[in-house]
């Protein structure tokens, strides 16, 4: 089965920063990339019929920027009837990757993230890239390492990526000495991520990885860590987690004050 990467879009400029980094992501995994603009069709007795025109428009407009970044890549286009999270959480479904703005036209001024991303990254069921602003190659991968087994799926990602970027990854614990339940130094952290990036030398033998603890509150460190990053990568929930959360609270830190964009990995359930 070939490989996609699905990009929303609403005609806002962080949903043309998506379109950028989706035709990037495509590129890069020889992909196909499906332009998404989903839309919910108002029904009453006072609304008049709805000219689908101008959403056809925008999805087409989309994809045509797609071409142009990005010819080698085969680019498709949908408008969809129905909620944005919906929509992409089911062509996720069939997806390697989905990629979204970090805000759209319909939030409120005083929200750093919009909702659509939030809710798709805890509802995906592939990884979700939620971009900020004109994606930079520049910088390494930081990986967030919290030793969880739902984390190992974040782990795999951020080095296929890396490969695919040609970039270094850093993977970063956060440790608070102060906190520290006894026996858990700072060795046993070292030995945290040591176990975590174990084995894949093999498979990815060009991607050099660097481990960083980092001393700190995690949500706080890691949004430092991505200031030079071209990525951040983190699991959907870590250790602690409440069992109805679908999405933690590092990654929802991430999503909003990141300093690149932040791929959500969900682990396998």
């Amino acid at each position: 089965m070939s490989s996609l990467v699905v990009v929303g879009v609403d005609g806002s400029s962080s949903s043309h920063a998506a379109v950028v980094q989706a035709a990037r992501e495509a590129q890069r995994r020889r992909a196909e990339l499906r332009v998404v603009h989903a839309f919910s069709w108002p029904v009453g007795p006072m609304y008049a019929p709805l000219d689908p025109s101008p959403l056809n428009s925008l999805a087409h407009d989309a994809a045509q920027d797609a071409r142009s970044l990005a010819p080698e890549v085969e680019v498709g286009e949908a408008v969809m009837i129905g909620g944005a999270v919906s929509v992409l959480a089911a062509e996720s479904r069939a997806a390697d990757l989905v990629v979204v703005g970090r805000r759209g036209i319909g939030g409120f001024a005083g929200m750093l993230l919009g909702s659509t991303a939030v809710s798709l990254a805890a509802h995906s069921h592939c990884p979700v890239l939620v971009v900020r602003e004109e994606p930079d190659d520049a910088g390494p991968i930081v990986l967030a390492v919290d030793g969880s087994p739902a984390g190992e799926e974040a782990v795999e990602f951020a080095f296929a990526e890396a490969e695919l970027r040609g970039a270094e990854i850093v993977a970063a614990h956060a440790w608070l000495p102060d906190h520290a339940s006894a026996g858990r130094g700072v060795e046993s952290v070292e030995r945290l991520l040591a176990h975590a990036v174990a084995g894949r030398a093999e498979r990815y033998p060009d991607v050099t990885v660097r481990r960083e603890v980092l001393s700190g509150e995690t949500r706080e460190v890691l949004i430092e860590a991505s200031r030079n990053a071209q990525l951040t990568v983190v699991g959907a929930r870590g250790r602690g987690g409440f069992a109805g959360m679908l999405l933690g609270s590092v990654s929802q830190a991430l999503l909003h004050h990141a300093h690149c964009p932040v791929a959500v990995v969900r682990g396998r359930a």
